[in-house]
């Protein structure tokens, strides 16, 4: 062979146990949890075939500990570009199959350069987060990658899309970034948040506590409203977050995508003579009347278990996208207290930075 064939030889190597990730013992652990990996996640995200990687060879630097003899692939993170349903977008998404998909120095460096590429393109960014935070042979480069990537969170905010997924257990610094997106997903029994886990609040303060009642989705979902969506498992997860992203546009110069429902929007709807009671009384359900209004009944409910006494949600009046806020008076008579004004706020304020009209 000449040296242009070894070469590629060589390449094609790299890549294909890159391609393998954690190895079969650590994917088929993986599997057995009901959990997807990295690369099968941004498979179901990306339209077939659109998905282009970037910086599939990228190595740590790390010396200390031994590490330089520790082989991570893509060093813990894929990161790349596609379209979903024919537009564009970013993503990244950490492998907990390869190093707990700990974040370290060069870890951090693919995800800053795909929020660099995604806010100078204007297109969205997708995060899936299943990582055991800092990398800590790393030392402060870890903590100092993390710093990197929420300094772009926040001047991305406003600009583009930001989304994040919570696939796994995410811990300690992993947990801030996604706190500071647009709109969190999680799954419910297989995807945790927190600073510090059970065992730690264990010895620190003898309190026991499981990691669902700690960062769980529903914990997250119902009392401290950092989680948006809790999904039944990673692939409704990623059908969810492709159903939000068909309502925004790709960034803050653009408007939201304009699409025909088949929904005529002269329609009468008798059953809104009937949906609030004579009786003042007495309580209604106030997405009862969202729904027949909205095209084709569909709409799209960020927050829907955290202060329930107000409704926040995404829908479509004649093909263009509308955020809606509405009193529930179902739920405390559809009174406002400070979750639910806050709940109502964050929403007011992502329609406004993304053109998207506000109908109450």
């Amino acid at each position: 062979m000449g040296i242009i064939e070894d070469k590629i030889k060589d390449l094609k190597e790299r890549e294909k146990k890159i391609l393998q990730m954690g190895g079969e013992k650590a994917v088929a652990k993986h599997h057995e949890k009901g959990r997807l990996t990295a690369r099968q996640r941004l498979d179901c995200l990306f339209d077939p075939g659109t998905f282009q990687e970037i910086d599939m060879f990228v190595k740590h630097r790390c010396v200390y500990f031994d590490m330089e003899n520790v082989d991570i692939p893509a060093d813990g993170v894929v990161t790349g570009h596609g379209f979903v349903d024919g537009r564009p977008l970013f993503a990244y998404s950490q492998d907990f199959t390869s190093r707990a998909g700990s974040l370290g120095e060069m870890h951090a460096k693919k995800i800053c350069k795909t929020m660099d590429m995604a806010l100078k393109a204007g297109v969205p960014l997708v995060g899936i987060n299943d990582s055991g935070g800092a990398r800590i042979q790393e030392g402060v480069d870890s903590l100092a990658g993390y710093g990197d990537i929420f300094f772009r969170n926040s001047v991305a905010s406003g600009v583009i899309p930001q989304i994040s997924a919570i696939m796994g257990p995410t811990a300690g610094g992993a947990v801030y970034s996604p706190a500071m997106t647009d709109f969190v997903f999680m799954v419910k029994k297989s995807s945790y948040m927190f600073i510090t886990g059970p065992n730690v609040i264990k010895a620190v303060t003898g309190e026991q506590i499981t990691f669902e009642d700690l960062g769980g989705a529903m914990a997250h979902n119902e009392k401290s409203g950092v989680s948006h969506f809790a999904c039944e498992n990673d692939e409704d997860a990623i059908n969810r977050i492709k159903a939000l992203l068909s309502y925004l546009p790709s960034n803050n110069m653009e408007d939201p995508p304009v699409v025909d429902t088949g929904d005529n929007p002269a329609r009468t709807e008798p059953a809104l003579d009937k949906i609030i009671p004579d009786n003042p009384n007495q309580s209604y359900d106030m997405k009862d009347i969202i729904r027949s209004i909205v095209d084709n009944g569909e709409f799209l409910e960020p927050h829907e278990y955290y202060a329930a006494n107000i409704i926040v949600c995404l829908a479509r009046f004649n093909g263009m996208p509308v955020g809606i806020i509405a009193n529930q008076p179902k739920v405390l008579a559809g009174c406002l207290d400070i979750d639910a004004s806050d709940k109502a706020t964050r929403f007011i304020r992502f329609c406004d930075a993304f053109n998207i009209p506000i109908r109450t």
